[in-house]
């Protein structure tokens, strides 16, 4: 990686100075961001970082004057030609040529694995991960929360590959339960074979919307109980009814989850944990923490003075599991199976407290690895319509962007004839919910907005596909140049060092993304690169330059496309090459 060998030469001589091994210094050297308005060092040096005095009271002046006797005793080198400092800052610039031709090469060179090959990872441990996202119920709405969880969980899975874990994608189907009994008793009153082939998510929809009208009729309701009855005793026709809903369903979903380009390796469900529910309630009670309530339920004290101030129900009064029981269950099942080194759960917000009780449930029957499970949660979307009203399907968002974008792009002057309009449309479609999604942090809740998404200017996802084609259309005008004799003396333009300076700091931005599984440090950096980008195609012209020029030019537009392609990628955006 680029930024490592310059952050290496600064520290190496910085520990000299110091009399601080080398690698205590790599993370205090970053990466300065580009700004706008005026010309930056390429990287800087936090003095409260490496000085024994990190206390908050030793003032900001004290801090420059630290920073200005520590630059005072370095000295440039073949590697850094100009150190200054800044506000308890040292700020380091690398000899330009050096820069250009460092940067490039590593790109170039790199390819896909640009920035992850970074030494910032090297301390990071390759573990194996489970990650448990989307997780629909059969037979009710596909929300926007179930999309949500579906493309977090799935850049928080692209980004733990490429870093070189191993990831376990779980999709946790909502497919036990008495609803299930109400649903079978309207599939035998309202259900049609052919439907459930052909369209099983809407047509399993429809039936339980109609049978839930009559959902109060004491005799539905003691057709439903039956139902669930002998689905719980494993009586055949029952089971193997239910069996359709469930295969028919994750068909179904396979398709869709394939045109937001997602895929899962395991397709699990509460109906696997049904009976390991039970063992679990058994273990409760023989550990002792299992109490039962006056009015029969099950329950496990969670309050610290275990005084029942704070408590999680496990089982209901007739005996059967809760939703947490088989939560539990499948938490040891995982782990028993699958011996992961962390477990993430992708849901929204409104299930944190679900999970704090999990986790600590775990904790206290003794599962230390409970430590090591994490909650990812996000915000809510308000406002997510579709022409013909709510959202239901997800296959409705999914259409519903491509033809909006299909639209915009028949309109717009620029749009030339492409192979596959449709194919393109839905591309940049995702991009740009996909953006819009993850700009602010996953937490938030934000109100969604198909003109504020499919802009074509401004920091949206239709932007970064329009610069990735537009690059890629530069790259096959003029042939893929060779990195040998380039000549790098021909890209010291402040918008060339700008583009350069930019993918210096990739790797600290993929670290970022690591540490806290937030999506926006890549976005905004891809953004950016976008923008700057944008500029230097303006003001560095590759037609019509000398052959040198031309050369090393047509060099820099290919590392920046390659690196935004990336980190499209990660995203869990498939960059477009027309448009």
């Amino acid at each position: 990686m680029a930024a490592c060998s310059f952050r290496r030469s600064i520290a190496s001589q910085l520990s000299k100075v110091l009399d601080l091994p080398p690698e205590n210094l790599i993370k205090s050297i970053s990466a300065v961001p580009v700004s706008k308005k005026r010309h930056v060092a390429d990287f800087q040096l936090s003095v409260a970082s490496v000085t024994e005095d990190s206390s908050s009271d030793s003032l900001a002046q004290d801090r420059h004057l630290q920073a200005q006797k520590l630059a005072e005793r370095l000295k440039c080198d073949a590697v850094v030609s100009e150190i200054s400092t800044g506000p308890g800052t040292v700020n380091f610039t690398i000899n330009r040529e050096l820069l250009a031709k460092t940067v490039l090469q590593q790109v170039l060179e790199d390819g896909s694995q640009y920035g992850v090959k970074s030494e910032l990872f090297s301390t990071v441990p390759r573990q194996k991960a489970v990650i448990e996202f989307s997780s629909p119920n059969i037979a009710k709405k596909f929300h926007i929360g179930h999309l949500r969880s579906t493309i977090i969980g799935n850049f928080i899975a692209n980004l733990k590959v490429a870093l070189g874990h191993e990831v376990i994608r779980i999709n946790y189907l909502g497919d036990w339960g008495m609803q299930f009994g109400l649903l079978g008793v309207g599939f035998q009153c309202f259900g049609n074979k052919e439907k459930l082939k052909s369209s099983p998510l809407q047509h399993l929809f429809e039936v339980y919307v109609q049978i839930n009208k009559e959902a109060n009729d004491e005799n539905v309701k003691k057709l439903a109980k039956d139902f669930f009855r002998k689905l719980e005793e494993h009586d055949e026709q029952t089971l193997s009814l239910w069996k359709q809903f469930r295969d028919f369903s994750i068909e179904e979903y396979i398709r869709i989850y394939k045109r937001l380009g997602v895929h899962f390796d395991e397709y699990s469900g509460e109906s696997f944990y049904q009976e390991k529910s039970q063992e679990v309630l058994k273990m409760l009670e023989e550990k002792g923490l299992l109490q039962k309530t006056i009015k029969g339920t099950g329950i496990v004290d969670l309050s610290e003075k275990k005084d029942l101030s704070l408590f999680s129900t496990v089982v209901r009064s007739d005996g059967t599991s809760l939703y947490i029981t088989r939560d539990l269950a499948a938490a040891i099942d995982r782990m028993n199976k699958h011996s992961c080194d962390t477990m993430i759960y992708v849901t929204d917000k409104s299930q944190s407290s679900h999970f704090q009780h999990l986790f600590q449930i775990l904790k206290l029957m003794g599962y230390d690895w409970a430590e090591r499970c994490q909650h990812v949660s996000f915000g809510l979307v308000q406002g997510m319509k579709t022409r013909r009203g709510e959202v239901v399907f997800l296959e409705d968002v999914l259409n519903e962007v491509r033809s909006r974008m299909l639209q915009n792009m028949a309109s717009a002057k620029t749009t030339k004839e492409i192979e596959d309009p449709m194919e393109t449309a839905e591309k940049v479609g995702l991009a740009a919910l996909i953006i819009q999604d993850f700009r602010g942090l996953l937490s938030s809740d934000y109100q969604f907005s198909w003109d504020r998404a499919l802009q074509s200017r401004g920091d949206t996802g239709v932007f970064l596909q329009y610069t990735h084609a537009r690059l890629h259309s530069l790259e096959q005008m003029h042939g893929n140049e060779q990195l040998t004799d380039l000549n790098v003396a021909c890209l010291q333009e402040p918008d060339a060092i700008s583009v350069l300076q930019h993918l210096l700091r990739y790797d600290e931005v993929l670290y970022q993304s690591s540490q806290d599984l937030q999506p926006k440090h890549i976005v905004s950096y891809l953004l950016t690169l976008s923008h700057l980008a944008a500029v230097a195609h303006k003001t560095l012209p590759v037609k019509g330059s000398a052959p040198q020029v031309a050369q090393a030019r047509c060099c820099l537009f290919r590392a920046a496309r390659s690196v935004l392609a990336n980190g499209m990628k990660l995203l869990g955006i498939t960059p477009v090459t027309q448009m």
